[in-house]
């Protein structure tokens, strides 16, 4: 649902499309903020003139990375954070298209930040005062409500390795391959996105502050960490990866060896109970009433000697 913000005189408040189109520029600061699902919305883009054609298609763009350019008066922004509905979210990250001018903001979004509401109160707490000011409160929400995630993922696989020994190699390597994955996902829009900060911090624009620049750069710095413990959790995923399949591995060698292990000792026991088994004249002991306990006595005796030669060997050993 598209949203339509107005800060006058410290304050800020939710008012109609046609309000906030002609409260600017007179307003202190104006927020278009628009769902890129929603038709009337787009129209109205399509049909303002005074964006650059260039800006309109880019903030209609279904497929973008974070990334900052100035154009013309103002700067196209890309940001990437936490969905509200990541269930019905084909990327870990959702995507918001602003347009920063003097005065004014016009963003696009086809699928809900999470932190939206957040900043939304923010404006309305007359907080956000000009465009520098909402985009440093965007990067700050969503590198805060990113990092604990990021973090949870080394967690997880601190939680894997203290688990490495104990077995549930299945259970592991779903959790290992599902940490990796999702590290790859972050990071692919995380990098990208701290030099996006980095360079809307070093603009030349008036209506960008020195504390809105601090604040970008902060914001930057936490991106950059965030990427370099997702690169580290990627790499330790394919470790842990490699271990879990060299373990499991281990694991099949050893059973197959105690099952050939196990055929061995049985083996000649068997031939001489199949011996034993043939319905011919002539079987020792066959008339012997202790013949059978002669036979079963043989055959533990063979096996104990089998079984005393493996463990000799160190066949047996783990």
């Amino acid at each position: 649902m598209s949203r339509y913000y107005v800060v006058k005189d410290g304050a800020g408040r939710a008012v109609p499309l046609d309000e906030a189109e002609a409260a600017w520029p007179a307003a202190t600061f104006v927020w278009m903020r628009l769902d890129g699902r929603d038709q009337v919305a787009l129209d109205w883009l399509a049909a303002h003139q005074e964006v650059p054609e260039v800006v309109r298609t880019a903030l209609t763009a279904q497929e973008t990375r974070p990334r900052a350019e100035r154009i013309e008066h103002g700067a196209l922004v890309n940001l990437r954070g936490l969905g509200l509905t990541p269930e019905d979210d084909p990327d870990p990250l959702v995507s918001i298209r602003l347009w920063a001018e003097r005065g004014r903001v016009i963003s696009v979004s086809f699928r809900t930040l999470s932190v939206m509401r957040g900043v939304e109160q923010l404006v309305c707490e007359g907080t956000v005062l000009d465009p520098g000011d909402l985009i440093a409160a965007l990067a700050a929400a969503i590198t805060d409500e990113l990092d604990p995630d990021v973090a949870g993922l080394g967690d997880s696989l601190d939680e894997c390795e203290s688990m490495l020994e104990s077995g549930g190699i299945g259970t592991m390597r779903r959790a290992v391959s599902g940490a990796r994955g999702q590290a790859i996902s972050y990071r692919r829009f995380v990098a990208p996105q701290r030099q996006a900060l980095e360079k809307l911090a070093a603009f030349d624009a008036d209506w960008l502050e020195e504390p809105d620049r601090q604040h970008l750069r902060e914001a930057a710095d936490r991106c950059a960490r965030m990427a370099e413990e997702l690169e580290a959790v990627r790499e330790r995923a394919a470790l842990m990866h490699e271990q879990l399949t060299d373990l499991r591995a281990e694991q099949l060698d050893q059973r197959g060896l105690e099952l050939s292990i196990a055929a061995a000792i049985f083996l000649p026991l068997t031939f001489i109970t199949g011996l034993y088994g043939m319905n011919v004249q002539g079987i020792p002991f066959a008339e012997q009433p202790w013949g059978f306990w002669a036979v079963v006595g043989m055959c533990a005796a063979l096996a104990a000697a089998i079984a005393g030669y493996f463990v000799r060997q160190h066949w047996l050993s783990r």
